[in-house]
């Protein structure tokens, strides 16, 4: 019997996976809600606040949805998976939002899934270790975002004022997520990102997992965000990196080419 639980929840759907090592794949995503940080090239800003109902879908592959309240219960959640046939061989994503800040909710939806088998990912933006420490032990691979200050606020900090860097709470993160049987770090690159918030990751990256595997990311053009970074330029940033962490990937988001969610 699930432990009594409820959580913001914005949706639980199956898709292909579209980005970092996993492309590709069939993927079963149970959106969080709520996000503390403001990125320029947001896709999902429609994650950031709670939302007063969420969506299920009701057949793998259907595209078709119910509606029902938020919070949702973790039975419900759940049975919304079993319902979409997860089990072994499937991946289960994570996501949000941003999944740590609730972590009792990550921890006890991976603890449950686990006797079915699947491969659980937990997508996040990589600052919260704390809430890591309480979850890392159940999940198979942990996906984290390093952040870059040219693109990236807290949610509490407007766009004005002091610029805050990420890089050291990113390290401690890092340093927690090691504990996972994998880790990967995605950077997402716009025009705005400099070799210098770069270099400043990679080498702490290097410091603290060099096993990790780094994704390039090339940012897809969303709101304000209008442009990507050229191939000549991500090129050159691929062969920089991997001076200093050699298993780096470049792998932009494919699921926006073809419609999926």
């Amino acid at each position: 019997m699930a432990r009594e639980i409820d959580l913001n929840l914005v949706e639980v759907f199956s898709s292909i996976q579209g980005e970092g090592p996993h492309v590709g794949a069939t993927t079963l995503f149970v959106r969080l809600g709520g996000c503390d940080l403001r990125c320029g090239w947001c896709d999902s800003p429609g994650t950031w606040l709670r939302a007063k109902e969420c969506r299920i879908e009701t057949r793998s592959g259907s595209a078709e949805f119910r509606r029902v309240p938020n919070p949702v219960d973790l039975q419900t959640v759940l049975e919304a998976l079993a319902q979409l046939e997860v089990g072994p061989g499937h991946f289960v994503s994570l996501t949000g939002g941003e999944p740590l800040l609730q972590a009792e909710a990550v921890r006890a939806v991976a603890t449950a899934l686990r006797a079915r088998g699947p491969h659980i990912l937990l997508e996040t933006h990589g600052l919260l270790d704390r809430a890591l420490e309480r979850v890392v032990d159940v999940v198979d691979r942990v996906s984290m975002d390093w952040k870059f200050a040219s693109d990236v606020r807290r949610a509490s900090d407007p766009r004005s004022g002091a610029v805050e860097r990420f890089d050291a709470a990113h390290a401690r993160f890092l340093s927690v997520a090691r504990a996972a049987p994998a880790v990967d770090v995605k950077l997402v690159v716009t025009c705005a990102t400099t070799d210098a918030e770069i270099d400043a990751a990679v080498d702490q990256i290097a410091r603290v997992a060099p096993e990790s595997t780094l994704i390039v990311q090339p940012v897809t053009p969303s709101g304000p965000v209008r442009d990507t970074p050229s191939a000549e330029r991500l090129v050159a940033l691929c062969a920089r990196i991997r001076r200093v962490v050699p298993r780096v990937r470049l792998i932009p988001q494919t699921h926006k080419s073809y419609g999926a969610l």
